[in-house]
Formats: structure tokens, sequence, C-alpha cells
């Protein structure tokens, strides 16, 4: 671990001072901090082991070990596994996502990430925005996996940022949910808002974003609907919240409300939620392109649990 090795004399001024108070003061870190440190063994005075609260004597040696602490932003190369690459040519790349990995680097977030991925595995991504986001157009939850587009060059950056923000991109999910949803197709047209008690989740609320959801029913089961949903918006976690709302989460989706005995059944550990297809005029060739990903194993091995379910 990067570490800054700090070694400073106690000035008079600090004469008597709790030694927390007195590193605050020397070192600019808040007493939280100093007390972590000293707790952790990284603080010696004149050459001892400290409590927190022992005082400070005017010349006497504060020797202090501080670890850097990783960026959370920091994009570290790493190949991960599970990510399959389903195109690639000089101005995309399309990936059919896993599970537990997220897009790009985030604070709270330390897991794989695709951005990681494509730098481990030698993609050049040469695009503006921010460096732990180059690149990347559109995003998947960490709990749901699927096809999704990375740019690698300028251009195809801001032809396919403009046509998600157009919505001229067609996105093409499949959802597995509970009960069977009355009308079997519609349109949700709610907005979507943080969620006033909880802020990693979402809700419907009155002074939230526009969001539509057009979804139709593939396959109705005893205790659960395959759906096929179509994206006209892109709201953080907008599927699960619609369905939510309609009393008919997606299976395994505890956030949202799903029942446990029944994800425990379908042995799913997540929501059962798939990026199915993904279709856009290629930001080259001007040419209407559409990419696919099958269902991964765990989604497949729930999808039939209900399908033998009578």
């Amino acid at each position: 671990m990067n570490a800054e090795h700090r070694i400073l004399p106690v000035p008079e001024g600090l004469a008597g001072e709790r030694v927390d108070a007195a590193m605050a003061r020397l070192f600019g870190l808040s007493r939280t901090r100093a007390a972590d440190l000293i707790n952790a063994g990284q603080v010696e005075l004149d050459g001892a082991a400290v409590a927190k609260s022992d005082r400070v004597l005017p010349g006497a040696i504060l020797d202090v070990t501080i670890p850097v602490e990783a960026d959370p932003l920091e994009v570290v190369p790493e190949v991960v596994e599970g990510i399959k690459i389903i195109h690639d040519d000089d101005a995309i790349v399309v990936i059919d996502k896993p599970v537990g990995v997220a897009v790009h680097p985030s604070p709270g977030w330390t897991g794989p990430t695709v951005v990681g991925h494509l730098a481990g595995a030698g993609f050049r991504i040469s695009t503006s925005g921010a460096s732990e986001r180059q690149g990347i157009v559109q995003r998947l939850d960490v709990g749901t996996s699927g096809v999704m587009v990375i740019c690698k060059s300028e251009h195809a950056y801001s032809v396919l940022k403009n046509a998600f923000r157009q919505r001229t991109v067609d996105k093409t999910y499949h959802a597995l949910v509970q009960g069977h949803p009355d009308p079997l197709e519609g349109t949700i047209d709610a907005p979507i808002g943080r969620h006033p008690k909880a802020d990693y989740k979402f809700a419907v609320m009155a002074d939230g974003r526009h969001s539509v959801t057009h979804y139709e029913t593939l396959e109705a089961h005893r205790f659960a609907s395959l759906l096929e949903i179509h994206l006209e918006t892109g709201r953080t976690h907008q599927i699960r919240v619609h369905m939510a709302a309609l009393k008919h989460p997606c299976v395994g989706d505890l956030t949202y409300g799903a029942d446990p005995t029944l994800a425990k059944r379908c042995g799913l550990e997540r929501q059962w939620l798939h990026a199915v297809r993904l279709g856009f005029e290629h930001p080259d060739s001007g040419e209407y392109v559409e990419y696919e990903s099958s269902y991964p194993d765990d989604l497949a091995r729930a999808l039939e649990v209900i399908r033998d379910a009578h």
C-alpha cells in the first residue's frame, strides 16, 4: 500500500493537547481520521505507540504514517472473466456484460468494471468525458446482464450519445415478473425520481423525470410472466421501478419488493432482467445494426423452474 510518512516536532502552542487533536492541527486531518490512524498503529510519539487520549509535550516527535487512499474513480486495468466481445471495429465495441460488473468506477464500488476490462484487454478508448467514463453512452445496473455498446472514437461517441438522447436507439429487454400484468401488453408512463426514504432506490414520483416503458407478454406461467420490454427513456432502474409500481416486480428483485421465497425457489440472487437486443445506426457506416445476447445460466435456470411450476 502506498503511504506518506511524516515526522514533525510538537510546537509549543499544542502543549497538553490530546494526540488526535494535535495530529488534526499539524497534518490537516479530521479528528476521526487521526483516531483511525492511531488505532491502526500508524502513529508513534517519541518512538512509542500512543493512545488517542494521550497528551503531547512540546518538542516531542510525532511520527505518522498516512496510507494514500485509492481514488475511487481510477480506472484499474483488469481483465474480467465472463465479459464477452460480441462485435469490435474502429468505432465501437459491443459486449455481453455479466451480472456483478459495474459499467465504470464510482465511489463505494470496489468490484470489476467494464471500462477496467476494456483497458486491461488492450482496447483503446479515445473519447471525451470524465476519464472513468470514456466511451460510455449507456449503462446497465451491476445486477443486470446483457448487451451494451461502448464507443472507441470521438466521432462514434458524439453520434451515439446523441442517438441515445434522441431515443433513436432500440433497447430491448426481457424481464421475468411476478404474476400477470393486466393488460398483457401496454405502456407505463410514470415519472421516476430518487426514493424519498432510501437514496439507493428510485420510485415513481410526481416530480420525477419523464419515463416511458413499453411491454408485451411473451409467456404467462402460474407464478410469473416473461415480458419483452422496449425502453423509450433510459432512467436508472427504470424497468425495475415501473414493474414494481404495477405490483409485478422482477422475480428476484428484493430491493423492489419481490417475493424472497419465489426468488429462492428459482435460485436467483438478483433481478431477472436481461438486455437481449440493441439496435442503432452504426456511427461510421450509417447502416442499421443489431446485436443480441442470450440468457445467462442463472436466468435460464430460473425461467425453467417457472415453466415447470404447475
